[in-house]
């Protein structure tokens, strides 16, 4: 089996809602709703987005995160969806789809790397701005595999500048005592305003500490 990371960029009333800002917006499809969990701000506008596309029948939320229960399936009410193309060449999607700064990753799976690679092409030549993050054979030995489901999957998707800038971060020292490298040092080795790298610094930190702060004693 073989699995493929792909990154749609916008193309969805959800992926545009978290364009610009910090929220993430997880969805697990049900055929006849959707269970979103929306984390960050701005959570409020991004429920008045689902709201408006498909209403919403219960809400659960706290100062940190937004749980949603639609009335209907987003795919009953947007074209230019994956799942059709999925089902074309006999690929899974493997849910939650995740929603991120304006972009929208989803997991895919197929028995045939043929058939990923058709899905792919498919999905170009429709004009649906798609590219792969990753992919990867699945072996039959666990032990040196990694699960279908595992921690990883908790770790946040960071933008690739977000993660470029906390790579070079912690590689150069940053988080070190005293610190190795400062963060215009990483802002002029970047080549960006110190300001730029700090925001990205900050939203990837941000990120990867509400992926774990719950698992924390």
């Amino acid at each position: 089996m073989y699995e493929a990371t792909l990154q749609i960029t916008g193309h969805s009333s959800y992926a545009e809602a978290t364009a610009g800002t910090s929220a993430t917006i997880d969805l697990w499809c049900n055929q006849h709703c959707d269970l979103l969990h929306v984390s960050r701000e701005p959570a409020m506008d991004i429920a008045q987005k689902v709201e408006t596309t498909v209403g919403i029948q219960e809400r659960l939320e706290n100062r940190e995160e937004t749980v949603l229960v639609t009335n209907d399936c987003l795919r009953e009410h947007e074209d230019g969806l994956i799942e059709p193309f999925l089902d074309r060449h006999g690929c899974l999607l493997l849910y939650p789809l995740h929603y991120e700064d304006g972009e929208k990753v989803c997991r895919i799976l197929s028995i045939s790397p043929t058939a990923l690679t058709e899905c792919f092409h498919d999905l170009v030549e429709a004009d649906i701005p798609v590219t792969v993050k990753s992919k990867r054979k699945l072996g039959s030995s666990v032990e040196t595999q990694r699960p279908l489901l595992a921690p990883h999957d908790i770790v946040p998707t960071l933008t690739d500048r977000q993660s470029e800038v906390i790579h070079h971060a912690f590689e150069n020292g940053y988080y070190e005592i005293p610190r190795g490298i400062t963060t215009e040092e990483i802002a002029t080795e970047m080549g960006v305003k110190r300001r730029t790298a700090e925001e990205h610094l900050r939203r990837a930190e941000n990120k990867l500490l509400a992926s774990v702060i719950d698992f924390l004693n």
